[in-house]
């Protein structure tokens, strides 16, 4: 990169951020993304998106990604974002985050996505035979992070890196063509306790809808007794709990039910490690259960509601669509300017 220092960007405060439809959310997308999206809609202005451009990256049934679609916007609602105030939408609704993507991909440098660890995860040893969509979409994700202008984007560790090569491609256009500030360099936003939930079934791997086991997560949709059973058939220790919490290290699958303790019920986990210092599972688990009853239970139910009337959904998605091509046009078009294509 250059070593210039980028000029100011002076546009208004925005998030945006994405999730692709994969199906089954669980309680770790919850913790870890959707309640958070809910809180920043009220602090600037907020761009949600579901990410099925994302999607083709790996085989997807076509049959099933429509339904899938609606069921994030299901959560997205369930879980508090308001459409009157979020913008939530289909990311293939909107063309100029695929037309950006392509400018994008001639300013962004092949060896910026050679180091891009999550391409090197996901393709193994046979990154031949992964899509040329696996390689790029990082691109694509600064087209869908800098075509709103987003100045911050809620990230977990994961998708550190790919928030960096979005900040190398906006100050190389801004460089490159001489429009200093025109994109902003974006900002992430850390998600704090809670950004990263378990396995019931093991605390050393995350949750994950790919699990064989059911019993592993804590599905959006599932009823208040399959909730219940669910955290008192945790897998658990058989050391009582300490008063503090390096007190728990190589105890991960404690660390992992008084972190998900401490994030449904809005208190640090040292608060809540305190309370049942001395205690058994025997104890913990029962009002966890209750806990994530009451506080899931209705999110479930609202996305049963929701998914009962998928022209509703439709309905919200194409208004937020509508919205969001209100706000990506001009940045496109001005892009389109800037590069030097041909008007008509």
């Amino acid at each position: 990169m250059t070593d210039q220092a980028p000029a100011p960007f002076t546009g208004k405060p925005r998030v945006l951020s994405g999730v692709q439809p994969t199906g089954d959310l669980h309680l770790g997308n919850y913790l870890g993304a959707l309640v958070k999206f809910a809180r920043l809609q009220h602090e600037m202005q907020t761009f949600i998106f579901v990410a099925d451009l994302h999607a083709l990256t790996e085989w997807t049934d076509p049959k099933k990604l429509k339904s899938n679609v609606r069921e994030i916007a299901a959560a997205y609602l369930a879980t508090g974002l308001d459409p009157k105030v979020a913008t939530i939408f289909a990311q293939s609704a909107v063309p100029a985050h695929a037309e950006l993507a392509w400018v994008f991909n001639c300013v962004a440098r092949l060896g910026w996505l050679d180091r891009m660890t999550q391409f090197k995860d996901k393709a193994g040893k046979h990154k031949e035979r992964s899509s040329v969509g696996l390689y790029t979409y990082p691109v694509l994700q600064a087209a869908d992070i800098l075509v709103y202008k987003a100045t911050h984007v809620p990230v977990g560790e994961d998708q550190r890196q790919h928030l960096e090569l979005t900040r190398d491609i906006a100050q190389k256009f801004n460089h490159d063509f001489e429009q200093p500030g025109f994109f902003p360099l974006p900002e992430a936003l850390t998600q704090g306790p809670g950004a990263r939930i378990m396995s019931l079934r093991d605390g050393a791997v995350k949750m994950s809808k790919s699990d064989p086991s059911d019993n592993s997560r804590i599905n959006l949709t599932d009823e208040a007794d399959a909730i219940s059973q669910k955290i008192r058939k945790a897998k658990t220790d058989a050391e009582l709990l300490p008063e503090k919490l390096e007190d728990l290290a190589g105890r991960p699958e404690a660390q992992n039910l008084i972190g998900v303790y401490a994030a449904l019920a809005g208190r640090s986990a040292q608060e809540v490690l305190s309370e049942f210092a001395g205690q058994g599972f025997g104890k913990l688990k029962p009002q966890l259960a209750d806990l994530a009853v009451s506080v899931m239970g209705p999110i479930g139910g609202e996305m049963r509601r929701l998914l009962a009337d998928p022209a509703e959904i439709d309905r919200i998605l194409g208004a937020g669509a509508e919205r969001a091509r209100e706000v990506a046009a001009p940045t496109l078009a001005e892009v389109k300017r800037i590069v030097g294509y041909w008007a008509g």
